[in-house]
């Protein structure tokens, strides 16, 4: 799939932008598993043209391709993100035009522009101006079900320069709730005229969904959320799954408890050792489920405060032991 001069993977699977969660080590445990392209959680075109939330900007070679995904309000601070945003030295620039959570819309940014088609043209021909980089967009269905469209966006943003839109099955007004609506991928990639690639984001948990949207829906590539929270090992396994269609086993314990003592690690190293604990939390739970004893486990490593004692926690973790120690 080609993305202006980014060339990914023929079927390639994204890492969905994700506030407080896709962070520099993060993303670096889902490049580890095969990650195509990942992004930045959304930063505010207000918090980066006052120089504040540039530290989100940050990340390591490894993790290209690698995208800063903006939003806002203002066609003016939208243009000056884009500068701050490109300086930084990304591989592309990517809109959130779908974030439906209500401080952000009540600011004309996010999904609002899905009720106002003219704004968001107008801000996403400011940012493609504003940069040489690729420009992407993420985006839901519509608004609300009475304004499902999604073809007429998908073809205006095309116009002004986007090279590529990246869709959650949802509208604004569903907000998270019921399923994701995967016919509305095949009905977008009939559209008369449309070029750019298509991603598709919205419940995909499991290989077969995204065996699912390139076959039967035929999106140029799908975008894991959730999912890959506490589970970095979907990408491979996804992977695996369309070239061979077969399950790769299951991470042992060991693999799992490994990789969330490199993230806690790497996360300290970025955010420095409180914060860097603080960010953890939202993802042991996801690393230990359905491990025997693990719920004992997560609620010690929730209380602690020291990395090297949460790291030694980790690694030493034995389920066998807390059975010992409650029947003692």
């Amino acid at each position: 799939m080609q993305i202006g001069p980014i060339q990914t993977a023929s079927k390639p699977i994204f890492l969905a932008p994700m506030e407080d969660v896709t962070d520099s080590p993060f993303r670096q445990m889902c490049k580890r598993q095969g990650a195509d392209v990942v992004y930045t959680e959304f930063i505010s075109s207000e918090s980066l043209i006052r120089d504040h939330g540039l530290h989100k900007m940050h990340f390591e070679e490894m993790e290209r391709p690698f995208g800063i995904q903006i939003f806002g309000g203002r066609e003016e601070a939208m243009h000056g993100a884009t500068k701050v945003a490109e300086a930084n030295n990304p591989d592309l620039v990517d809109i959130n035009f779908g974030c439906p959570v209500y401080k952000v819309v009540k600011k004309n940014a996010g999904s609002a522009c899905l009720r106002d088609l003219g704004m968001m043209e107008r801000m996403a021909g400011t940012v493609v101006d504003a940069t040489s980089l690729p420009v992407t967009v993420k985006t839901r269905l519509g608004w609300d079900d009475e304004t499902i469209r999604i073809r007429e966006v998908a073809l205006m943003l095309q116009e002004v320069g986007v090279k590529a839109l990246t869709v959650h099955a949802r509208t604004r007004s569903q907000k998270y709730k019921g399923e994701a609506r995967w016919e509305y991928f095949k009905y977008l990639k009939d559209t008369p005229g449309l070029e750019i690639p298509i991603i598709a984001n919205g419940d995909i948990t499991t290989p077969e969904h995204a065996k699912y949207l390139f076959d039967e829906a035929g999106v140029d590539g799908v975008m894991i959320g959730r999912a890959a929270v506490g589970n970095p090992w979907i990408f491979q396994q996804v992977r695996h799954y369309l070239e061979y269609g077969e399950h790769l086993p299951e991470p042992t314990l060991a693999e799992r408890l490994a990789m969330c003592a490199d993230q806690l690690r790497a996360s300290v190293e970025y955010h420095g050792e409180k914060y860097g604990v603080v960010m953890m939390k939202k993802h042991y739970g996801n690393y230990i489920k359905g491990i025997r004893n693990g719920k004992k486990l997560r609620a010690q490593i929730m209380e602690l405060k020291d990395p090297a004692e949460i790291e030694e926690r980790i690694l030493n973790f034995d389920p066998a032991e807390y059975e010992v120690a409650a029947v003692g």
